[in-house]
């Protein structure tokens, strides 16, 4: 039946529900103002108590999404909608105090409300939905720019045309992005900023299409090995590399070829009006790009804002360098959550390690510790220090019904101390495992040849790393059955 023949009374009917729908969003809106004028009067009371206010409390939070998700599920909602919904209000809510508190003590920040921001690719792009989600509670008004390469994008930073960059260095799925690193030690810029932003690729064309009607599909290289799994169950269709993964949707909707698809977020084929075929498509499901944010010149982070600091560094030739600059932050409680070395430009067979952990640079203790680096390296460059974000989105919050747990079963003979008084130790190389002295490992992320492999590996021999936990080297050593995807291997 068509609009045009449907009953009257049905129309007014549905009408009227529509009515109360938009009274309810309008309903939902006001809430969320009301809730950001409480949350702003929240970060002035935590900045009025000086150091011993915190931001993000994570015990409240969980007992409080919990709370909510059983209020709901007992009303006959669903419990993952429940819980999104309310982690993205609470995310929001942590951004808007980190934003207060920043701009606190900020003086570096640029003071003009009209800010310029800049990426790689063009709107839709992965880079670009970062940079609206990062920049979205600093208010006022926030121009986003693409620039056609990661180079272009720092150049605008480092040139003034633009105040700050986004710059994807690593995802959960592909590794890190090599040349994001390299640019970061050539070029004189901070970074002020990090966002973990969600990776959801699917396939996009010009209408729903059959996947064996198709012969070509495009996009960024990474997210091509990001979805290599699902491009390897399609025959007859050629894969080719793209400059940004939005840059490939607007490509195939020009072209309007029924045999091309592209794989880019729903974001991008929403604003170019192409069609999704095919969802979550990549290789993991938990699929996350890290994205630093630079600009200029470093800026403060309040010290009650959980912060990350980026080092940069080169090693002396002496033999367990690269331990003994490690334990200057082991030995202080600094928590490692990242350690990348990249061969060092126009000086062969030496490296650049690039090293995060959990800390500020205005906190004593990381103080001490970056003093101590400074002594045992031969060059050392602080990237920067800047608040932290979630490496990736916490499970849904789900209330069932407590059961009681299944009792613990009695320990294995091997592993009971009642069986085995003495410690287990095993030979790794030149090293123990459980002896009396530490072990260092290493991970290394996917090498593309041999020589790249052994390079690092003489490398971090060097440095005095005992093992590598290496990632798909059997396509590096050209082997088959001999090493599984992640192999530990000693040195």
């Amino acid at each position: 039946m068509t609009k045009a023949t449907e009953p009257p009374r049905m129309l007014e009917g549905l009408d009227d529900l529509r009515a109360q729908l938009d009274e309810l969003d309008h309903g939902i809106l006001n809430a969320l103002v009301e809730r950001d004028r409480v949350v702003r009067e929240v970060a002035t009371r935590k900045s009025q108590m000086g150091g011993s206010g915190v931001v993000r409390d994570p015990v409240r939070e969980e007992a409080q999404l919990a709370r909510l998700t059983g209020e709901g599920q007992a009303e006959g909602l669903d419990g993952f909608y429940v819980s999104r919904i309310f982690r993205e209000v609470l995310d929001h809510s942590v951004r808007l105090q980190h934003e207060f508190l920043t701009r606190l003590i900020a003086a570096a920040r640029p003071e003009q409300r009209d800010l310029v921001v800049c990426y790689q690719g063009i709107d839709g792009a992965y880079s670009h939905l970062a940079a609206m989600r990062h920049f979205g509670p600093r208010g006022g008004n926030v121009t986003f720019r693409g620039y056609p390469s990661f180079r272009a994008m720092m150049e605008a930073v480092r040139d003034g045309a633009a105040h700050y960059g986004v710059l994807p260095i690593e995802n959960t799925t592909a590794g890190s992005i090599n040349d994001a690193y390299d640019l970061l030690a050539q070029m004189d810029l901070s970074i002020v900023g990090e966002e973990v932003q969600r990776v959801e690729h699917c396939l996009v064309a010009i209408e729903q299409v059959p996947l064996s009607s198709l012969r070509r599909v495009f996009s960024h290289p990474q997210a091509l090995a990001q979805c290599s799994n699902f491009l390897s169950g399609l025959s007859d269709c050629h894969v080719e590399a793209f400059t940004d993964t939005a840059m490939a949707v607007q490509r195939v909707g020009l072209e309007k070829d029924l045999t091309q698809a592209a794989i880019a977020s729903e974001d991008a084929a929403r604003r170019y009006g192409l069609t999704v075929i095919k969802r979550e498509i990549a290789n993991q499901k938990e699929n996350y790009t890290r994205m630093v944010v630079v600009a200029p010149r470093p800026e403060k982070v309040d010290l009650r804002i959980a912060a990350k600091t980026s080092l940069v560094l080169a090693l002396k030739h002496e033999q367990g360098a690269l331990l003994n600059s490690l334990g200057a932050l082991a030995s202080r409680g600094l928590n490692l959550t990242k350690i990348e070395s990249r061969p060092r430009l126009h000086t062969p067979w030496e490296y650049l390690f690039y090293v995060d952990f959990e800390g500020n640079i205005d906190d004593p203790l990381v103080n001490e510790a970056l003093q101590e680096l400074r002594l045992q390296t031969s060059f050392l460059r602080v990237l920067g220090s800047y608040p932290a974000r979630r490496t990736g989105e916490p499970k849904a919050v789900s209330i069932r019904p407590a059961v009681a747990p299944a009792p613990l079963p009695a320990p294995a003979a091997p592993s009971s101390r009642r069986f085995r008084a003495e410690d287990t130790q095993i030979a790794f190389g030149r090293a123990v495992l459980g002896g009396p002295k530490p072990v260092f490992l290493v991970g290394v992320g996917a090498h593309t040849s041999r020589e790249a492999l052994l390079d690092s590996a003489r490398a971090l021999a060097l440095a005095g790393a005992h093992g590598l936990r290496i990632e798909n080297a059997a396509a590096a050593l050209g082997t088959s059955g001999a090493f599984n995807e992640e192999t530990l291997l000693a040195l």
